[in-house]
């Protein structure tokens, strides 16, 4: 991803600014409301990233689209646009939900399935991953119908791979270096 650094210090320093105002919890509720406006509007994404278009402009197409953001992030908004960084928001708000997580004892974790996670299967994972880490885990599901079945859990650096692929390549290996069943 393009900028993720800047992102990533664009977030820190939103987030310290949030927390010297008190007002964290607020900021992270419109982190989440633009994260999701910037990922699901590709016009807007367009729109931020548009080096004809003025950032007085981008601006004033931010402030009319989320009207009730707290002084915090409308002061992040100054700050991206005096910058000329106004395309950085979406990466932007997702650094700073990574680190307000953080921060909040929370950690994120991508479980990759073949089939959307059922209320029991979702269960099995979390335990599985309060096995890796001492953290609360918000989990995300992705679903790739390659891995044919099984799961693949992604906590920060650390992955599991319990899939049936996996599995069928150790096999595979296993065959190949010994070359008898």
């Amino acid at each position: 991803m393009r900028g993720t650094r800047a992102a990533l210090r664009y977030a820190k320093a939103t987030l310290a600014y949030a927390e010297q105002a008190k007002a964290t919890q607020a900021v992270a509720k419109d982190m989440q409301m633009l994260h999701s406006l910037v990922n699901e509007n590709n016009e807007l994404q367009s729109t931020l990233e548009n080096p004809l278009l003025a950032s007085a402009d981008k601006q004033s197409i931010l402030k009319a689209l989320s009207t009730n953001v707290c002084p915090q992030t409308v002061q992040l908004f100054s700050l991206l646009a005096s910058n000329n960084r106004l395309s950085l928001l979406g990466a932007t708000a997702k650094q700073f939900l990574t680190l307000y997580a953080h921060q909040q004892g929370q950690i994120s974790a991508v479980v990759t399935t073949a089939i959307p996670l059922t209320p029991a299967l979702k269960k099995a994972v979390l335990e599985k991953a309060k096995t890796l880490t001492q953290k609360q885990i918000q989990l995300e599901n992705k679903i790739n119908p390659d891995i044919l079945g099984g799961f693949v859990l992604k906590i920060g650096d650390l992955q599991y791979d319990a899939s049936v692929v996996h599995q069928l390549k150790a096999i595979k290996t296993t065959l190949t270096k010994t070359n008898s069943i």
